[in-house]
């Protein structure tokens, strides 16, 4: 993903969300050639923001379910897919304060949202519980 100077602000990575698509596209098509056909994406905070412009325009039909962690976004409503909504209980204020908002706006069949308790951003000291929702989540839509 695009990586701008260590002291950048989250409201400075927008316009590279572009580039960000193209790289999640390219590195999708790599894993098609090696002979994938059942692909998820799973990410984390700005990485989450980056593949939500991936995922919300014609993502490859092999895409077939994405783990979004700790995204400041309100509304999942543009992506079609299978979306596990995972946050922290003591994660970003941003995070939290739109959780109803994201969860209002899950549309796929499968998709669900996940607080792990007692967890922050970065689900410090509790990444056993984090690994297990998604690997919950990667079990029951990839098939």
């Amino acid at each position: 993903m695009p990586v701008l100077a260590a002291d950048a602000r989250g409201d400075a990575y927008p316009p590279t969300f572009p580039e960000a698509a193209e790289r999640i596209a390219e590195a999708v098509g790599f894993l098609k050639a090696k002979g994938y056909r059942q692909i998820a994406i799973v990410s984390h905070s700005m990485g989450s923001r980056m593949s939500y412009g991936y995922l919300a325009g014609k993502p490859d039909d092999a895409v077939k379910s994405w783990a979004s962690l700790g995204i400041p976004l309100d509304d999942y409503t543009a992506v079609k897919l299978p979306i596990l909504d995972l946050f922290g209980e003591n994660d970003l204020p941003q995070v939290l304060a739109n959780a109803g908002k994201r969860h209002a706006s899950l549309v796929a069949r499968e998709s669900r949202q996940v607080t792990v308790a007692h967890a922050d951003h970065f689900f410090s000291g509790h990444e056993a519980e984090m690994v297990a929702a998604v690997a919950e989540f990667l079990n029951a839509t990839l098939k």
